[in-house]
């Protein structure tokens, strides 16, 4: 007897329907699974044995086959460790084979039959809407990021033997039901604000910059300047994450197994900082078994990479075509993953490997070769691509003791909201659509200076002997300033603005 389930798999961030065939038939006791399984679907086998017998239930003396189609597709991880069971179960005519075209079948089996949460169930949910079937059953755990997608039925289990009674008729088990709205509210959360930052003024002047124009940033100064701390609160200053892009972030960690299993829905813009010693596949996604990277984690949100010049030269080199295009193609011989990576790059830097060059207070103990060498460590094309760099000095004393409070992030989010607002406005059908991403045509169309912002552009072109990519970022850079301001027009003092973001590249050359 041949027993068709419905379960899916994982490409990218997107599920895709596996038909998961079993056929008993006579023979010696064996169990074989074929349609190119990883290493750990072919030892499910040893699981669903003794899942199904702790459970309660008989396991068939025959040769079991598993056919796991399309056949040409790579199956990975333990999520069909439950529609195999199920489909042997059913084979054995413990329960009716009627139920299985209704609902797509995912989970891992403990030995004891429990059913244990996977990845990438926010995927699937999505694809078993697309399928047109009534709904879906799998763990718990992963009960709630599936409930976000309206127009299928959820179900949630623990045990295998839930899936059968349930199945059979024999046990009533209601849908999950989550409210988005109010999921989102209680996840809409930072531990940071704006206002805890003393000092800096230039440096939170070059971030609201980069926020309201989704503009790359690089800071450079000593250690212990606050770097790092500038950067964490990037996030509370950025506008609110959309349902949409809520949804697309959640997906990417569902299918990097990074869910909170009480959160269901992420409510905050990622922050990811990984340390300089990450490898270039952790960074920018792929490996054997491809996963998304940090710059896919960090989709929609921040990604802030701390002591740059530490950073592999091949990783950072990788970050050039995501930077420019907003996702990450990984080729494989049997398929290609897509992953979405359209992220703020926050970096931070110190001017020298000591970290002293240029202060006042303390000196600088490497010589003007190592200097050389450790900034000639970021070339040129990546710092084409990064718009704004700005020199964070040590904090003074007077700023750190000080009782007045700064702006709260609350204010400085205003702001932004309403120059992107300004920007969206421009590109009505394009709500990712920021200056900083604006091509050679729009920058012609919305960046009009007059001439004495022209001669400021060519003075600085000249004398700092920037690139034309560098020119471009100077135009965009000056556009979100106005827009901040409100202003239509780009003026002088914006241009110069803009062209002071751009000061390091003489440094670093």
């Amino acid at each position: 007897m041949i027993v068709k389930a419905i379960s899916s798999t994982i490409i990218g961030i997107d599920s895709y329907p596996v038909t998961v065939e079993v056929d008993l038939a006579a023979g010696l006791p064996l169990f074989s699974t074929v349609g190119l399984p990883d290493v750990a679907v072919r030892e499910s086998k040893d699981r669903i044995k003794a899942a199904v017998k702790n459970s309660g239930y008989p396991f068939p003396g025959h040769h079991v086959t598993v056919n796991l189609a399309p056949a040409d597709i790579k199956k990975e991880g333990t999520a069909f460790d439950l529609p195999i069971a199920v489909a042997i179960l059913t084979a054995q005519e413990l329960m009716p084979a009627a139920p299985l075209a209704d609902y797509l079948l995912l989970g891992e089996l403990s030995l004891d039959g429990g059913v244990k949460g996977i990845h990438g169930a926010l995927s699937a949910a999505f694809r078993t809407k697309t399928m047109g079937i009534r709904g879906m059953i799998l763990p718990r755990e992963n009960a709630a990021e599936a409930a976000l997608v309206a127009g299928i039925e959820v179900i949630a289990v623990d045990h295998l033997s839930e899936v059968v009674e349930f199945l059979g008729g024999r046990k009533e088990i209601e849908p999950v039901r989550v409210d988005v709205g109010e999921l989102f509210r209680q996840n809409r959360d930072y531990p940071f604000d704006f206002c805890e930052i003393r000092g800096q003024q230039q440096a939170k002047r070059a971030l609201e910059v980069a926020a309201a124009g989704g503009h790359n940033l690089l800071m450079i100064g000593p250690p212990g300047a606050g770097k790092t701390m500038l950067a964490q609160r990037l996030v509370t200053i950025l506008p609110d994450l959309s349902l949409p892009e809520a949804i697309e972030t959640t997906k990417i960690f569902s299918v990097a197994g990074l869910m909170d299993r009480n959160e269901g829905l992420l409510g905050t813009r990622p922050f990811r900082a990984p340390h300089h010693t990450i490898s270039d596949v952790g960074l920018v996604g792929g490996g054997h078994v491809p996963r998304p990277g940090e710059i896919s984690l960090a989709h929609n949100g921040v990604l802030f990479l701390d002591e740059l010049p530490e950073f592999r030269k091949n990783a950072l080199e990788a970050l050039r075509q995501p930077l420019e295009d907003g996702r990450m193609t990984i080729t494989r011989s049997s398929y290609t993953a897509t992953y979405p990576a359209r992220f703020m790059l926050i970096a931070a830097m110190n001017p020298c490997p000591c970290g002293y060059f240029g202060e006042r207070n303390r000196p600088c103990r490497c010589t003007p070769q190592q200097i050389r060498q450790y900034q000639g460590k970021i070339s040129g094309p990546l710092l084409d691509r990064i718009d704004i760099h700005v020199e964070v000095p040590s904090v003074r004393y007077r700023d750190l003791a000080a009782r007045e409070v700064g702006e709260p992030s609350a204010a400085v989010k205003d702001r932004i909201e309403r120059a992107r607002g300004i920007q969206k406005s421009r590109f009505p059908d394009d709500e990712t659509l920021f200056n900083a991403r604006l091509s050679d045509r729009q920058i012609q169309d919305l960046c009009h200076i007059d001439e004495d912002s022209r001669q400021l552009i060519e003075m600085a072109v000249d004398r700092l002997g920037l690139s034309a990519r560098a020119h471009t970022r100077i135009l965009k850079v000056a556009r979100t300033i106005a827009d901040l301001e409100g202003g239509p027009e780009i003026r002088p003092s914006h241009v110069a603005e803009a062209i002071q973001y751009r000061s390091l590249d003489c440094r670093l050359i």
